[in-house]
């Protein structure tokens, strides 16, 4: 064992025993009465005396609410009866140079004794059987170590650093203050119920501030709140540096996280640095300062909103510091005290005691109960009596704690599994501009979340509307936002075009594109469904188109009864004898097609709309192509090639031709179709809100059959054109060359159509071009002749056509 004074030794020779009583169980106390800054000098190994540092009146008040605490605890039949409880504080107001009290409280009969054997290890008895304070997480990461090796309970009623809830590190540490956790997530709901997006966090250059900064980076990740400027403040930071950054960055929200002491210079240094236009959050440990707002100047660096710890008067502490502030407590000096156990409070007054901070009050208050009510369960305390013969170990004054369920002041006093409170709230207040903190809403935790926030309450500095805080103001309605810069909410607006559209609550940096079924406009939050649209076969285009069919079906059969009844007359075989059937029937069966361009279209529909037009039409092509060849052959080129006609005669080489025709094209349509058959399509490109349902054909696969009617389409013009000259009744390659500039013309027509419009009705036009193609065939080529056979019988003579085949030679041979 080593006697405690070989180690520091006894520094104070004046003593205040405001800071011990004596009694049947000590709790030790550890309160920043005086503070001393980080970087605090000293050129040799010595304790620090706190009296000659700067003092803080809201902490005396919280250490003169400890004795308040135990005196009234002592005074209660009900608590702990015949059981009394003393004290023994220290102001503890380093934390690297204020061991001596630290090491104090370890004593056992004035003996600091090292452990021993494990069995050994319960049996040491230290001088406190709890702990309350410190009030700073940096002073309590400092000594809570040489507390948890004995399991010595901590009930510390400020250090608010998460780093505590972690009980592997810190085993025997409770605390009335929620964790600065929960404080984080009352400014950041402050933040997000004003709309504020670009913030600056200042926090003290310590574990407090620090675990308070980077718990509010954490919460605020994945939110549009965006971090612009954060900054350490040490003790000597430089303001005007760390202003100008701020005010270069256009923020005008300032969230303060440090304690009273660095919070009172920055906002003094903002005064001077008349600084304007800010709203400024407080944390818990200066929004119910009582200097600051009553300084000169504190209205024109804008509004100041705070986090602060509910203010419960607490019954008889008023009484007790009248009655204690009545006596001289310096006149029995001991000379053996330990230093740092001195106040030379004797200037304050007790006026000054109860117009300080009263944050923390209540926390110290619960405290010291929660001790008193865990020893009070470990000596099964019970009938007026608690049982003397129960040896109290600090360990199990701690498991006693941990179990702490107990009503004070109306709050039901409990901790979780990481020693946390389960009660509690927080007040909002807001600093007004009769310098005092008026309360504006409050934070609840127990039993369930509620958050509220009195606007009305506040008196902006911008003549009553809420100041903003933004680094690029909101994008119009339909606009995306593009990255500007390293921050989210830095960003440039970019409108969406058409076919696409912004959902600003799940992804605003993005144009979405639309479904093929759907549609938008420029500009656009969401997508409408597009309008479908096709022609039914009720449509009156439709039924024009139909009608017009069956009507060139009608035409066909009557002029093939017509020309079956006449078929050995002269104007039946020069228009072609059996080719002529064979052209009328080809003819009605190409107007089959027409029936498929109308309704919803499907693959078959798809597959009917071609093929019976392609077809049959190029079997009509080929006829063609053999009568005019035939007429040229017999007035031309007979003469000249005689073999050749007589190969055509003996061969049949009109119906060979035909035959190889229909076949060729046969076969080209067969592996058209088998490559890349015609099938539905939906038109969505030329019309953003419709959906035009059409057939799609691959140019490239059907380009055999196109070419083959293109080269039958070019021999029976060049054939009908040599035969121009020919006599008037042989004159069918004049008609089939009028036919086939019709058709070339339909298809012209048509094709620059489709070019320009690409709506429902081009099927209506495309049924029309089929039919024109057929109807310029029917009308110009063989209703002239039914014309002759009827009205003209005289002109359907040999007679006739012996005298006008003269007439031609005749011509011919001058």
């Amino acid at each position: 064992m080593f006697p405690l004074n070989l180690i520091v030794g006894s520094l104070c020779d004046e003593c205040e025993n405001d800071f011990q009583l004596e009694g049947d169980y000590l709790i030790g106390g550890l309160f920043d009465i005086h503070q001393t800054s980080a970087s605090f000098y000293h050129d040799r190994p010595e304790a620090i005396d706190c009296l000659s540092q700067p003092f803080f009146l809201s902490h005396y008040r919280m250490f003169q609410l400890m004795r308040f605490s135990v005196e009234e605890i002592n005074n209660s039949t009900n608590l702990l009866p015949n059981v009394s409880l003393g004290y023994e504080i220290f102001d503890h107001c380093s934390d690297t140079q204020s061991f001596p009290g630290i090491l104090k409280l370890f004593l056992a009969n004035g003996m600091i004794q090292p452990w021993g054997e494990p069995h050994e290890q319960h049996t040491h008895k230290s001088k406190v059987i709890a702990v309350v304070g410190p009030f700073s997480s940096t002073h309590t990461l400092t000594v809570a170590p040489l507390f948890m090796a004995d399991l010595i309970p901590m009930v510390t009623y400020g250090s608010s650093s998460s780093v505590f809830s972690k009980k592997a590190k810190f085993p025997s540490f409770l605390r009335t203050v929620h964790p600065s956790t929960e404080s984080i997530e009352v400014i950041f709901n402050i933040v997000q119920h004003f709309n504020w997006r670009w913030i600056a966090f200042l926090n003290s250059d310590n574990d407090y501030g620090i675990d308070g900064r980077e718990l509010f980076i954490k919460r605020i990740k994945d939110t549009e709140i965006c971090l612009a400027y954060t900054k350490g403040l040490n003790d000597n930071p430089d303001y005007p540096q760390i202003f100008k950054q701020i005010e270069t960055q256009r923020i005008y929200i300032i969230i303060v996280f440090t304690p009273e002491m660095i919070a009172e210079a920055l906002i003094e240094s903002a005064i001077q640095l008349n600084i304007t236009n800010k709203v400024w959050i407080a944390g818990e440990s200066w929004s119910l300062n009582k200097r600051l707002p009553k300084t000169q100047g504190i209205k024109n660096i804008g509004t100041v909103i705070g986090v602060s710890q509910p203010v419960v008067t607490i019954p008889g502490f008023n009484d007790f510091i009248y009655a204690s502030k009545s006596q001289n407590n310096c006149l029995n000096a001991e000379q053996n005290m330990f230093c740092n156990q001195v106040c030379n409070c004797s200037s304050v007054s007790a006026e000054d005691v109860l117009a300080a901070d009263p944050s923390f009050s209540f926390p110290v208050y619960s405290a010291v109960y929660a001790i008193a009510h865990a020893l009070h369960n470990t000596m099964q305390c019970g009938s007026g009596r608690c049982d003397g013969n129960i040896k109290v170990y600090p360990y199990i004054v701690l498991t006693e704690l941990k179990k702490s369920n107990f009503t004070l002041l109306n709050q039901n006093i409990q901790f979780d599994e990481n020693g946390d409170p389960k009660y509690g709230s927080y007040s909002i207040v807001f600093w007004n501009h009769s310098g005092d903190a008026q309360e504006i809403g409050f934070y609840e935790l127990y039993p369930r979340v509620n958050f509220l926030i009195n606007n009305s309450k506040i008196q902006w500095y911008m003549n009553g509307e809420v100041p903003t805080s933004v680094c690029s103001p909101e994008c119009p309605v339909g606009h995306a936002k593009k990255y500007d810069r390293i921050h989210k909410c830095c960003f440039t607006c970019e409108i969406c075009p058409n076919g696409t559209h912004v959902n600003s609550t799940v992804d605003p940096y993005k144009c979405i594109q639309c479904k093929k079924t759907e549609w938008s406009a420029e500009g656009s939050t969401s997508c409408s469904l597009r309008v479908v649209e096709y022609i039914p076969f009720t449509d009156s285009g439709a039924i024009v188109n139909m009608v017009l069919a069956c009507v060139l079906v009608g035409i066909t059969a009557a002029m093939s009864v017509l020309f079956a009844i006449n078929y050995n007359t002269p104007i039946v075989r020069s228009a072609g004898g059996p080719m002529c059937f064979l052209i009328l029937g080809c003819l009605s069966l190409s107007s089959i097609s027409v029936f498929f361009y109308f309704d919803k279209p499907t693959t078959s529909f798809c597959i009917l709309r071609f093929l019976p037009f392609v077809l049959f039409y190029n079997v009509c092509l080929a006829c063609f192509v053999v009568r005019s060849f035939q007429i040229v052959c017999i007035f031309k080129i007979a003469a000249k090639f005689p073999k050749l006609q007589t190969w055509w005669l003996k061969y049949h080489g009109n119906w060979l031709v035909i035959t190889v025709a229909f076949g060729t094209q046969a076969l080209l349509l067969l592996i058209s179709y088998s490559f890349d058959p015609p099938k539905p399509y939906n038109e969505t490109v030329w019309y953003p809100d419709k959906i035009i349902l059409s057939c799609t054909l691959n140019l490239a696969a059907f380009s055999g059959s196109i070419l083959l009617l293109l080269s039958l389409c070019s021999l029976c013009f060049i054939f009908s054109y040599m035969g121009k000259d020919l006599p008037k009744n042989y004159n069918e390659a004049k008609a089939i060359t009028f036919c086939l500039l019709l058709l070339i013309l339909t298809w012209i027509i048509f094709a620059t159509v489709v070019m320009l419009y690409r709506g429902k009705y081009i099927e209506i036009l495309n049924a029309l071009a089929v039919l024109s193609s057929l109807y310029s065939f029917l009308l110009w080529y063989f209703l002239p002749k039914c014309y002759i056979i009827i009205f003209q019988p005289h002109k359907n003579t040999k007679q006739y056509f012996q005298g006008i085949i003269q007439d031609y030679t005749k011509t011919m041979s001058q």
